[in-house]
């Protein structure tokens, strides 16, 4: 079974575009990286599966049951994490969580403090008198608390410095260990390219591609930099040259044809220095995107 499927994923605002025709599935125990630029759809695509609104078109199942008819037995088994939270400001943090744990009849309320004291939140200070990073925390700690078969985390580090982004991932490690499934939306592509097994990228609400991250950066896409003071370097040129960038005698591009015409290419110029070495995922994103 499927820990997610959509098939033809639809949602439009009247007739503006959310998302159309999405169409991907992710395996139990997979974190899988969804990222696009803000606006791409990913916020759209996660409301609509998680029932806070509904399809235009297309179906999704969590764990096989419809998204829809069943939405009520799916919230039991999804840990959500949205971009920004929004929580009653005059209560505490502690009596906001427990108050989250009776929704999921989770009893280890112990868990609550375990998770702020990794996260260094205090559960005695009333939401009103926390910072954007802090509230955060609350919401990281109200989407594990129950220890859900689904994590949903859309755009999940905002607000958190580089220590709690570092734990946030062990914390995601641990729970992964556990058997947990992550959905995992952000447009910071070094953490993707960290914690992913799988990314779909999305691009003005329609899905560009589905892959192994490690796939995706290896796909026939080679990073090129090379320094020459060839006065041919400035018209260099080859079907397959991509993002060329030409600074004195340093020129930089990404590359997807075969090496050898590139090789071929490249020893007819007088060079001091060449380096190919495979391409970041941001550099891959940039490349779907251009």
């Amino acid at each position: 079974m499927k820990a997610v499927e959509m098939n033809d994923l639809t949602k439009y605002y009247k007739k503006s575009r959310g998302i159309e025709n999405v169409s991907l599935s992710i395996e139990e125990g997979e974190i899988f990286g969804f990222i696009g630029p803000n606006g791409a759809g990913k916020s759209t695509a996660i409301r609509t599966l998680l029932n806070f609104i509904h399809p235009t078109n297309g179906t999704a199942a969590i764990f096989g049951k419809d998204i829809v008819s069943d939405s009520k037995e799916i919230k039991k088994l999804v840990g959500y994490l949205p971009s920004e939270v929004h929580y009653y400001d005059d209560m505490k943090a502690i009596d906001l969580l427990q108050y989250s744990a009776k929704f999921h009849e989770y009893k280890n309320t112990n868990r609550i403090h375990q998770l702020a004291e990794r996260l260094q939140l205090d559960l005695h200070k009333k939401i009103e008198d926390l910072s954007f990073g802090n509230r955060k925390k609350v919401g990281i700690i109200q989407a594990l608390l129950h220890e859900p078969k689904l994590l949903i985390l859309d755009e999940p580090t905002g607000g958190l410095d580089p220590l709690m982004q570092n734990i946030f991932f062990e914390l995601l490690t641990e729970e992964r260990n556990k058997g947990a499934t992550i959905f995992f939306s952000s447009h910071i592509l070094s953490e993707v390219q960290k914690m992913c097994d799988r990314v779909a990228i999305i691009k003005e609400g329609k899905l560009v591609t589905v892959e192994k991250v490690e796939t995706l950066i290896k796909n026939n896409l080679k990073k090129v930099s090379l320094i020459s003071e060839d006065s041919q370097i400035a018209d260099f040129d080859l079907d397959g040259v991509l993002n060329k960038e030409t600074n004195g005698d340093h020129i930089t591009f990404l590359y997807s044809g075969e090496i050898k015409p590139l090789l071929n290419q490249l020893t007819a110029l007088d060079m001091k220095d060449l380096l190919i070495q495979e391409p970041s995922l941001e550099e891959v994103f940039m490349h779907y995107y251009e």
